[in-house]
């Protein structure tokens, strides 16, 4: 169960000394420290649960999401990527639980295409397979023409041809023009030509 500062006050409260209390605890094994007033009790419990606490708003998404959606073939083993809007600059954690990267995509965007599961008594935040394509692509240096963004989608980023012609194309040629980005501007093009 995740834990913030503030919960562990009113958990402490008959302790004289709450901050002794939670470095024993830390020191016991029983609390692990996810991030600043942040700390987890269960040591075994996978990253995606404590992405979204760690630093947000924000949702799991790019490489993670893409991996977990078969789209791309490299593991991302404790490696959680996210997204946020309106922080001006990636930020970068790491614990215990892996590595926490969160990266910006417009405002206008970041509501849309974003699932919320719940396991474990926990719940995260998730893109969609196709916000997740549109989240990675806007993030990558803007490409000049359509061979291009072939080249960069299933050679550099190795997107698996069988798992993108599986995407929901009609999701994708909505979402692509609400970045304002050559790469997604040449998305929705790709997408009306093949199908």
């Amino acid at each position: 169960m995740i834990y913030s500062f503030d919960d562990l006050k009113i958990k402490f409260s008959n302790y004289a000394n709450i901050k002794d209390k939670i470095g024993r605890e830390i020191q016991a094994g029983r609390l692990i420290p996810v991030a600043r007033g942040l700390y987890e009790t269960d040591a075994f419990i996978s990253g995606k649960y404590l992405a979204g606490r760690i630093y947000g708003p924000s949702y799991l998404s790019f490489d993670y999401a893409l991996y977990i959606y078969s789209l791309i073939p490299e593991a991302v083993y404790k490696t959680y990527t996210s997204a946020t809007f309106d922080k001006r600059k990636a930020k970068k954690y790491q614990n215990a639980f892996g590595v926490f990267t969160y990266r910006d995509v417009p405002a206008k965007v970041y509501p849309l295409g974003v699932l919320i599961h719940e396991e474990n008594g926990y719940s995260y935040q998730i893109a969609t397979p196709e916000k997740a394509l549109c989240d990675k692509l806007y993030t990558i240096s803007p490409v000049s023409n359509l061979t291009e963004l072939k080249e960069l989608l299933f050679d550099d980023l190795r997107i698996d041809e069988d798992e993108f012609a599986k995407l929901n194309k009609d999701i994708l040629e909505q979402l692509a023009p609400l970045y304002h980005s050559t790469n997604l501007n040449l998305l929705a093009k790709f997408i009306r030509r093949i199908q």
